[in-house]
């Protein structure tokens, strides 16, 4: 069996499930991971090396060193002379430090974008040091890198407009297990807006709140619930208490995926009001919003990023304008009000997911993928 290397540099967050997920799904290439820290558990069987076990008792020294130097060699240390057949990196950062070591190996490189790594502007690239060499070296990425592939189209003419090659750019949506997330009954739903997302500028949280407050009194049981941690936590509580709904807008923090799955399965709907911010970041297609889809909930997006891939207006959930918490409220609304337009949505956003983004099919295509930059 060929192996790959997933490279991430921050690996198993709560936040990122789809990483793992595809790579588990692998059917003819074994996954070894590679990255810098760990976020949490390796999948069950799965190896993983991590240069913060290079040195137990100076944690983060070794992953600090790569950071400054993008040097391969502590990950040649780390394989010991052992060489995957390709490595698979996750995010535009990830591409640029792993370039080196491809190149080391003397293996092809495949690189999936998520978002804000084709959508957000230079300066902000070079405001997060983690990101600035990835800000220096993109050009690098898009002349030596042998695949890249968009979560989304949206996301694909974003990189065509950062002058990486067309024929080498592919759309790649990785997809959701439809068979591990069944779709929900009837029962099971309660009057939640749920709202899956990291609590920064870029998922429009703010206009949601807005929102619910504008429809809070004409649904006196229905109630807001935010999974998800980040920088805006408290400026985001703060909004709530200042609504005067506060009791009814749930913040719970980040939480294990099977417990937001669960959340799913009770919301009346999944919410991503996204925004393109001031610098040019936007969402690249929104995985929640699938997976809530697949366990049978509509959802409700805004016009930005890829989200309109994954929503289709008027079938399987709504799209409104982006920073409109009136727009939002009417289309929340309009669901909580109707409870055979939400059955009648979720059924159908069940059905888009089997038939488009299924992760066994989605994996499948992506193993092919692999067989052409091998071949």
């Amino acid at each position: 069996m060929r192996q790959v290397g997933i490279f991430r540099h921050n690996l198993f967050r709560l936040s990122e499930p789809f990483i793992t997920q595809q790579a588990q799904r692998l059917q003819r290439y074994q996954p070894l991971y590679l990255g810098r820290l760990r976020y949490g558990a390796a999948p069950p069987g799965a190896e993983a090396l991590v240069l913060e076990d290079l040195a137990p008792q100076m944690r983060l020294l070794p992953a600090a060193w790569h950071l400054l130097s993008a040097s391969p060699h502590p990950y040649l240390y780390m394989l010991a002379g052992r060489r995957p057949d390709l490595i698979h990196a996750h995010f535009g950062p990830e591409g640029v430090y792993a370039l080196p070591l491809a190149a080391q190996l003397n293996v092809p490189l495949v690189t999936t974008f998520h978002g804000f790594d084709a959508t957000l502007g230079p300066l902000g690239l070079l405001a997060n040091p983690a990101w600035a060499r990835y800000a220096l070296g993109r050009g690098r990425l898009a002349r030596q890198g042998s695949l890249f592939l968009a979560a989304s189209n949206f996301l694909r003419q974003k990189l065509l407009a950062l002058d990486f090659p067309p024929e080498r750019v592919l759309t790649h949506y990785i997809g959701v297990d439809t068979h591990a997330i069944a779709p929900r009954t009837p029962a099971q739903e309660e009057p939640c807006i749920l709202h899956v997302a990291r609590l920064e500028e870029v998922k429009g949280t703010e206009y949601l709140i807005r929102a619910f407050a504008l429809l809070a009194p004409q649904f006196p049981l229905a109630r807001l619930v935010i999974i998800g941690d980040g920088k805006l936590r408290k400026a985001l509580a703060r909004l709530a208490r200042e609504t005067g709904f506060a009791e009814r807008i749930l913040f719970l923090g980040a939480r294990p995926h099977a417990e937001v799955l669960g959340w799913m399965r009770r919301a009346a709907m999944l919410v991503l009001p996204s925004i393109k911010t001031s610098s040019g970041r936007e969402e690249g297609l929104g995985m929640v919003m699938l997976e809530a889809a697949a366990s049978g909930v509509p959802g409700i997006g805004c016009r930005v990023g890829g989200i309109a891939e994954g929503i289709a207006e008027g079938e399987t959930g709504f799209l409104v304008p982006e920073r409109d918490p009136e727009a939002l409220s009417v289309a929340m609304g309009t669901l909580l009000a109707n409870p055979t337009l939400r059955l009648r949505m979720g059924e159908a956003a069940r059905r888009r997911m089997e038939q488009h983004f299924d992760l066994t099919r989605q994996t499948a295509a992506l193993e092919d993928i692999y067989d052409g930059v091998l071949s």
